[in-house]
């Protein structure tokens, strides 16, 4: 088929890759206008007007896709199908209607839930147990067009936001590969969403990382694992923001097994902590990690980065910085 592309991220990029490989003719490729990184504001491009590139294909970046100029400029090009992957624009009716076969979407879970920005960490916040894509036709509204072809692959119990997002990424080029020769032959038949299960999620925000330790532990250890690595799950020591990398939800039973391991309770500075601990508390210290009370259960922290230092495991951190129990994390 004859294909515009429309992409940003890497995410994106897995999409395109696979299309060109099946041998499609990607006519177009439309992308974000580049844009300043770091303190020197040199202007970096998005991954997939790299690939683009590399494989000599003309590259369009409007900073708004819906004005009449830009939509004239899509015209020209005489493509069978819109292939849209987190371009980050909304398309208007009247660019949803310019090729023979529409547009259609790569969504990174299982239509009506999760539809929004950042559905790949939002299954992991919210502590589910499978996830997958959907390939969409596009319609006016926010990821509520018809469902065309899904597949679902279960969330691994230590699964995090990057790791998901890479085999999602793979399972979308896969995906809409398959997908095309389909819609081209009319074998897919548009299946409407329903309304009632949708449901929604934002964009990620580094705010969305605070950890409040009143939640449950499981609640934050999903948190740690879907923010990773960004915007990252974190908490404050002594007035440094410290990120938590990765985290063990601890029951009740567990955590006095840990005890038991180590020094006897002793309600003080040594051992682990006596009295009934209040959230965010550091109640035992154990050679490789240490455990923080939450609102219910425990939480055993493994992998750590106080603000200025690197990214390391909690037996290094504890070597060059001085933790006791009862310091409260806030």
């Amino acid at each position: 088929m004859k294909i515009v592309f429309m992409g940003t991220p890497d995410f994106a990029r897995s999409a395109l890759e696979k299309i060109i490989e099946a041998g499609h003719e990607v006519l177009l490729v439309v992308t974000q206008p580049d844009k300043p990184k770091g303190r020197s504001g040199e202007l970096q491009i998005s991954d997939v007007k790299a690939c683009a590139l590399e494989h000599n294909i003309p590259v369009f970046q409007p900073v708004r896709i819906k004005l009449p100029e830009n939509v004239a400029e899509l015209k020209k090009y005489d493509a069978d199908i819109y292939v849209v992957a987190a371009f980050g624009q909304i398309l208007s009716q009247e660019i949803l209607d310019i090729p023979k076969f529409g547009c259609v979407n790569i969504h990174a879970s299982i239509l009506p839930e999760y539809r929004g920005a950042a559905p790949i960490q939002q299954a992991i916040i919210d502590g589910k147990k499978t996830t997958g894509v959907t390939i969409m036709q596009m319609a006016a509204g926010m990821d509520t067009g018809d469902i065309l072809l899904q597949r679902e692959i279960p969330i691994s119990e230590d699964e995090t936001g990057g790791g998901l997002f890479d085999k999602l990424a793979a399972l979308g080029g896969e995906l809409i590969v398959e997908a095309l020769p389909k819609i081209e032959k009319g074998e897919l038949t548009p299946v409407p969403q329903d309304e009632e299960r949708a449901t929604k999620c934002g964009k990620l925000s580094k705010d969305m990382g605070r950890i409040d330790f009143e939640w449950d532990a499981e609640e934050i250890r999903n948190l740690v694992r879907g923010l990773n690595p960004w915007p990252s799950a974190f908490t404050y020591l002594g007035g440094k923001m410290l990120k938590i990398w990765q985290a063990k939800t601890l029951s009740e039973i567990d955590f006095k097994r840990l005890c038991k391991d180590y020094e006897s309770l002793s309600g003080g500075k040594e051992g682990a902590w006596a009295g009934k601990p209040q959230p965010g508390m550091i109640v035992l210290l154990t050679r490789d990690s240490f455990v923080v009370s939450c609102g219910s259960d425990y939480l055993q922290i493994l992998e750590v980065q106080l603000e200025g230092k690197k990214r390391m495991d909690v037996k290094s951190f504890l070597l060059g910085n001085k933790l006791e129990v009862g310091t409260i994390l806030r």
